[in-house]
């Protein structure tokens, strides 16, 4: 997979306060994105842009691209 998360999103997300029950209640992301960033599975932009938000941060700070050897 040649695009890979820098760093534990959803850890980062519940260090801001946002704990994957507040995710899901509020709406913020849904059970199948939050299940997705578990298995470090690829999300829709959509959803890039909410934890974006959430973090305030840029997609360049969630992820890279890695050359595949």
């Amino acid at each position: 997979m040649p695009i890979v998360y820098k760093i534990d999103i959803l850890a980062a997300l519940k260090e801001a306060g946002y704990n994957t029950n507040r995710l899901r209640k509020e709406k913020l992301l849904s059970e199948g994105v939050i299940q997705s960033l578990r298995e470090n599975k690829y999300i829709a932009l959509q959803n890039i842009s909410k934890i974006c938000e959430l973090l305030n941060c840029q997609p360049g700070d969630l992820m890279e691209y890695q050359k595949d050897e």
